[in-house]
């Protein structure tokens, strides 16, 4: 995978969250060089694991649980596409 396809899944990530959960920031920072030789790398050092730094008002009120849940349920379609890893920062 090129710079610019993990660069445009990271993108297409982002752009996914803000239509599901309308943040008020969000950063999608794809990690995968530092998992190589973990499980779920691919061996091109991009496209399997991800860091989501995200604020958002649906938030509100609910458990950190319930926020990731959130999350992973409006990401599950690049879950399904083999991102391997999510690890999720609420702001």
């Amino acid at each position: 995978m090129t710079t610019q396809a993990t660069h445009t899944l990271a993108q297409a990530m982002q752009q996914r969250l803000c239509e599901k959960l309308s943040p008020t920031q969000v950063d999608v920072l794809d990690e995968s060089a530092a998992h190589a030789g973990h499980a779920g790398a691919n061996g091109t050092g991009f496209g399997t694991h991800f860091r989501v730094r995200i604020a958002s008002p649906l938030f509100t009120g609910r458990s950190r649980l319930a926020q990731h849940r959130l999350v992973y349920d409006a990401l599950q379609e690049f879950i399904d596409q083999g991102v391997h890893a999510i690890a999720i920062e609420v702001l």
